[in-house]
């Protein structure tokens, strides 16, 4: 259990029960998490932490999470960070879009804990 204290995550959320529910789950594994609810309190995480995984929202305030997305793609600290994008638009177009723009994978709201854990765990342990 201890290699996961190390690692941490930044979850870009606004629905304050799905960000509780997220920050619930991961922060009982050990994870370490950073909370931002807009793109603009992501961008800034993003520059003062180097992160082992990222989940976002793609409807965010201001911004959103196909724009946070490729802000982190261009370079700079956690451009190889995997992304998993948490959300709840489920159509063809919304998931294509997420992994043209670098998202590593693709979770639909409402998701179940298990789930949630074991995408988390498979992206930050992969290598």
């Amino acid at each position: 259990i201890f290699y996961r204290y190390m690692k941490r995550i930044l979850i870009i959320e606004d629905n304050e029960i799905l960000l509780f529910t997220m920050q619930y789950i991961l922060e009982k594994e050990g994870y370490q998490l950073n909370i931002a609810k807009t793109g603009k309190e992501a961008i800034s995480l993003l520059a003062q932490y180097e992160y082992s995984l990222i989940l976002t929202d793609i409807m965010l305030p201001y911004s959103n999470g196909y724009e946070i997305i490729g802000a982190v793609r261009q370079g700079g600290l956690n451009c190889a960070t995997p992304i998993i994008i948490v959300s709840a638009l489920q159509n063809y177009d919304s998931i294509v879009e997420g992994f043209d723009v670098g998202a590593d994978d693709y979770l639909k709201k409402p998701f179940s804990p298990p789930e949630l854990l074991a995408r988390v765990k498979s992206r930050i342990h992969k290598g």
